[in-house]
């Protein structure tokens, strides 16, 4: 019996110990999938920022080696983006990442990957409304104060300096990085700013029919800022064509390769504050894995964007750039 009785003292101890070891495992207990399929939704896919963006998810997973990821385009229709955020959670993704664009909000897919109990990863747009799991983005005005900062340095003799904006009015990221060049300049001797009455629509023809107008009205400009690159650079084209490139330099947002080049070569585009897709996109691959993994993620994660300038270009464009 004292025997017997030894056996299920052992055996109880063992349970306990295994428990215990379990129980200190954390998250790791309930994380016991060996692989997970992630759903992308995309507000667009039309600019070259957002393309990177997805294909700099798609990158890491690939690189993680046991990761599936479906990605999906609302072609920039938020009804578009909830009917995706419903197919994806209909094929029982564990979690889903969201590329914004210009979208505000997107009450409707929020609600609903909640009613799903999945994590959702946000990554550049932090949406004004709804609930998220995390999010991963830069600082825009800190962008803009720095581009408008750059100018004042630059402009020693003043003049005026144009601002392109995306468009629509409401879109935050827009107007935090126009308010960070605003913010710059606004009050230096001698520098007069002039917004564009039309938005450049985020796109390099955009910039270019824009920059064409404020020509017309504004021939003696001497520098102008747009609030992304794609824009920048159909402005560009429009300076060149009114031969007034020794006249107006020029300052972006983004880092896209066009851009990093233009500014290498030594043209009239100078500077631009990195907003890096790729960097962005494979950070957010990697919170939504961590967060199915069972860590505790932070809420907010900015990530640093540097100057460019012709100094360090060269080694932006080396590491490669959407």
């Amino acid at each position: 019996m004292k025997r017997l009785a030894s056996l299920f003292l052992v055996a109880a101890l063992a349970v306990g110990v295994t428990a215990c070891g379990s129980d200190s495992e954390g998250g790791d207990s309930t994380a016991a999938k060996d692989s997970y399929k992630i759903g992308v939704a995309n507000f667009m896919l039309s600019g070259p920022y957002f393309s990177g963006m997805d294909k700099a998810i798609a990158n890491q997973a690939k690189k993680k080696g046991n990761i599936e990821i479906l990605t999906t385009d609302a072609n920039g229709d938020a009804a578009k983006l909830a009917s995706n955020v419903e197919d994806l959670l209909s094929k029982n993704v564990d979690a889903i990442i969201i590329s914004g664009g210009p979208l505000e909000s997107a009450p409707a897919a929020l609600a609903a990957i909640k009613a799903a109990g999945k994590p959702v990863v946000l990554v550049d747009r932090k949406f004004q409304t709804g609930e998220y799991t995390s999010w991963i983005g830069p600082d825009n005005e800190a962008i803009g104060k720095q581009n408008g900062e750059f100018l004042a340095q630059r402009l020693t003799s003043g003049g005026k300096v144009a601002i392109i904006k995306g468009g629509p009015a409401d879109n935050s990221i827009g107007l935090a990085r126009t308010n960070g060049v605003k913010a710059a300049l606004q009050g230096k001797a001698n520098i007069t700013l002039v917004e564009a009455p039309d938005f450049g629509g985020w796109s390099s023809d955009g910039g270019l029919t824009v920059m064409e107008s404020l020509l017309a009205s504004n021939p003696d400009l001497v520098a102008v800022f747009c609030e992304n690159d794609a824009m920048c650079l159909g402005a560009q084209r429009a300076i060149a064509d009114a031969k007034k490139t020794e006249q107006i330099v020029i300052a972006g947002v983004d880092g896209q390769t066009e851009a990093l080049k233009a500014i290498s070569d030594g043209t009239n585009y100078l500077v631009t504050g990195l907003n890096d897709a790729d960097i962005i996109g494979a950070k957010g691959l990697d919170r939504a894995v961590e967060i199915l993994g069972g860590a505790t993620a932070e809420k907010d994660t900015v990530v640093d964007s540097p100057m460019v300038t012709k100094d360090n270009a060269k080694q932006y464009m080396d590491k490669g750039a959407f």
